[in-house]
């Protein structure tokens, strides 16, 4: 058994934009390729007193990543210059792009903000790192008993 990707914009009458549809340039190409916005993928892991992110991050280097802390928000941006004229005449068919990303995320109140956040990357993980107050508690969970 395969998986086949469902595309809606083949499908320009659940868009609403037929005019788009008719213009056949790209309609062999992937969406995986023609995004033109990208999040990269993240997991957040809840410690006893500290956060963890990690965003996927590959094909960049640790210089071209920017992570920022203010007024409550964490922000993870980077970006990649494309390549020059000189460097592409050889190639029959590139695929390959360069894009940037932004991705903001609001910090509970629970986390140490005069703390530094600190931060590792490798092999393409961003690994952030968020301490917890030790006087300021999580609200604890309880149990909903369903009706």
């Amino acid at each position: 058994m395969s998986l086949i990707k469902f595309n809606r914009n083949r499908l320009p009458w659940l868009i609403g934009d037929i005019t788009s549809w008719m213009d056949t340039d790209d309609f062999f190409e992937d969406d995986f390729f023609t995004k033109k916005t990208s999040m990269p993928a993240m997991n957040v892991k809840d410690n006893d007193d500290h956060f963890e992110i990690e965003l996927a991050v590959p094909g960049f280097s640790k210089e071209e990543i920017d992570v920022t802390v203010a007024d409550d928000i964490l922000s993870v941006s980077a970006s990649k210059k494309e390549e020059d004229a000189e460097e592409k005449e050889n190639y029959s068919r590139k695929e390959f792009s360069y894009k940037s990303f932004e991705r903001t995320l609001q910090i509970p109140p629970t986390v140490n903000q005069k703390q530094e956040v600190s931060a590792n990357y490798q092999d393409g993980i961003l690994k952030l790192t968020l301490q917890k107050n030790k006087e300021i508690k999580a609200p604890q969970k309880r149990k909903i008993e369903i009706a």
